[in-house]
């Protein structure tokens, strides 16, 4: 459940004035096309950015559509994205999706969630993805970085992603809801890391309840 004594408004404030100051999430660039997010999404999943921003850059200059990557053999679209974690059942994936995509839709992205969620490979993380950044629909996207982060300030209290997508739709106002993902996510990445958090150079510091913090810097 939600705790409503920690000032979110606060937090965000805060959060919009920090996180320009590092790098955004990989997805976040494709935030006008809903193809590419879902298919950087799918890439980035155990994954670092910056290897999925490469695979990014050499797959989409290949084949920029679902119909363009399923006329590349299935040993090609392995090689653009090595070396994504777990690359041959991406690729795989991949091409699953593209014909789902060109067979039910027309080529066309759905923008929505449930059917989304239909896809074989879309989990819940990338189905919201694709709704707030590539379609701008308010919905909430949870990693870990969310999941952790959200916990730590003792804003939800919550055991998994999905108990935590579910808290944070009762508690946190749905203006918030669309950025709220990428803010955490490189909040997460930079500063309120998993293990030994950078504390000490936080604004954030003073209100955070630090659950589950053992040490800080």
């Amino acid at each position: 459940m939600g705790v409503a004594k920690f000032p979110i408004d606060r937090a965000i404030k805060i959060l919009r004035r920090e996180v320009p100051k590092y790098k955004v999430p990989i997805v976040g660039h494709y935030s006008k096309s809903p193809f590419k997010v879902l298919i950087s999404t799918l890439l980035s999943l155990r994954t670092k950015d910056a290897t999925t921003a490469l695979a990014c850059d050499r797959l989409f200059a290949a084949a920029d559509t679902p119909e363009k990557i399923l006329s590349l053999p299935r040993e090609k679209i392995e090689e653009l994205i090595f070396p994504v974690g777990f690359y041959r059942v991406k690729a795989a994936t991949l091409h699953r999706v593209c014909k789902e995509l060109m067979d039910k839709h027309g080529g066309e992205v759905p923008s929505d969630l449930d059917e989304l969620l239909k896809m074989k490979g879309v989990g819940r993380k990338t189905a919201n993805l694709v709704v707030t950044v590539g379609f701008n629909k308010p919905g909430i996207c949870v990693d870990v970085h969310v999941h952790r982060i959200s916990n730590r300030w003792g804003y939800v209290k919550t055991a998994s992603p999905e108990k935590t997508e579910t808290a944070l739709r009762r508690v946190l106002p749905q203006r918030y809801w669309i950025e709220y993902n990428d803010l955490l996510v490189t909040y997460g990445q930079n500063v309120c890391v998993p293990v030994s958090p950078f504390c000490s150079k936080c604004p954030l510091e003073g209100f955070c309840k630090k659950v589950g913090v053992k040490r800080h810097r």
